[in-house]
């Protein structure tokens, strides 16, 4: 076995290597406000990764701490620091769900540079997902819904790591699932999972991104450990899955719904990795589409001042 120390050694070695390097491996540009930036674009950064021995991801990080963009980032300048963007690539974040939110939801933790990804969905595609599924396309019916999903961040961001667990949830694994992450996003279709994934964020003290879709509409809320959350949307914790009479079983899911609250799912998890703007906590958010209404509802909280 390698001892702790010995791979603190290796990383350390490693980071030296980057770092001796960056300067030969990058060069400048102008962004779009006439700035100039130091920057290092993938082709570059994977060529480091291969003589350094180690990933894509460890490149950009180096990177960053060194002052230097990532090439791909360059337009998230100005909304997102250097300091900001190297907290995301080293940051987790688990999305529970590969289908309608979470396809949407993936693809843009992918582009914003989240540098771990679990992504967990037990099923696979058909052609019932193909209206709304981000990931889904005529080649990928019948394939693994997550390792299509891992399949499809590795094309957009090689500076991204993630992971398919094709399983199905349980009370029993959902702690190992979700341990290590900072954010955990629900993107699933039914309640009974929703309170599983809810309890084990819970315990292990990891905010929830709840979404949920019917018809045009959508709805959002951010559960932090100890937040009545979902109880307060759904009542207790012995809903039964009948999926037949649920409101997205009845009205059906066209494309718009999935890619907005997605978006907003995202962006709750960048204002809780980066502790930025206000998050919808003890606030549920119902966007309906047709008519043009957003909607914030404030549950009570006497913890948090409401009344």
């Amino acid at each position: 076995m390698i001892q702790a120390g010995a791979r603190m050694g290796v990383k350390s070695e490693m980071r030296t290597h980057v770092r001796d390097l960056l300067g030969q491996r990058s060069g400048k540009v102008k962004d779009r406000s006439g700035r100039d930036v130091e920057i290092l674009d993938d082709a570059e950064a994977e060529k480091l990764a291969d003589e350094c021995g180690c990933s894509v991801l460890d490149v950009f990080i180096e990177a960053l701490t060194q002052g230097v963009c990532p090439y791909r980032y360059l337009r998230n300048g100005g909304i997102i620091s250097y300091k900001e963007q190297l907290h995301l690539a080293k940051s987790r974040v688990a999305v529970i769900g590969a289908g309608g939110l979470g396809g949407h939801v993936i693809l843009l933790l992918a582009r914003l540079g989240i540098g771990h990804l679990v992504i967990v969905d037990y099923d696979t595609f058909d052609e019932s997902n193909l209206n709304r599924q981000a990931l889904s396309n005529r080649m990928s019916l019948g394939r693994s819904k997550s390792e299509e999903a891992v399949a499809v961040v590795d094309s957009i961001n090689p500076g991204v790591e993630a992971i398919s667990l094709q399983v199905r949830l349980d009370a029993g694994n959902m702690v190992d699932i979700l341990t290590g992450s900072d954010v955990v996003v629900d993107a699933l279709d039914n309640i009974p999972d929703r309170f599983l994934i809810e309890r084990a964020a819970g315990k292990l003290g990891i905010p929830l991104i709840h979404g949920a879709l019917a018809g045009f509409e959508g709805r959002l809320m951010t559960i932090f450990p100890d937040d009545p959350g979902l109880e307060y949307l759904y009542g207790n914790a012995d809903v039964t899955g009948n999926n037949s009479k649920s409101p997205e079983s009845i009205l059906g899911i066209p494309a718009l719904a999935p890619s907005l609250i997605a978006t907003l799912q995202a962006m709750e998890v960048i204002k809780i990795i980066l502790k930025r703007g206000k998050v919808f906590r003890n606030v549920m958010v119902n966007v309906d589409l047709e008519t043009g209404r957003m909607e914030k509802f404030v549950f009570k909280n006497p913890e948090l001042g409401l009344p």
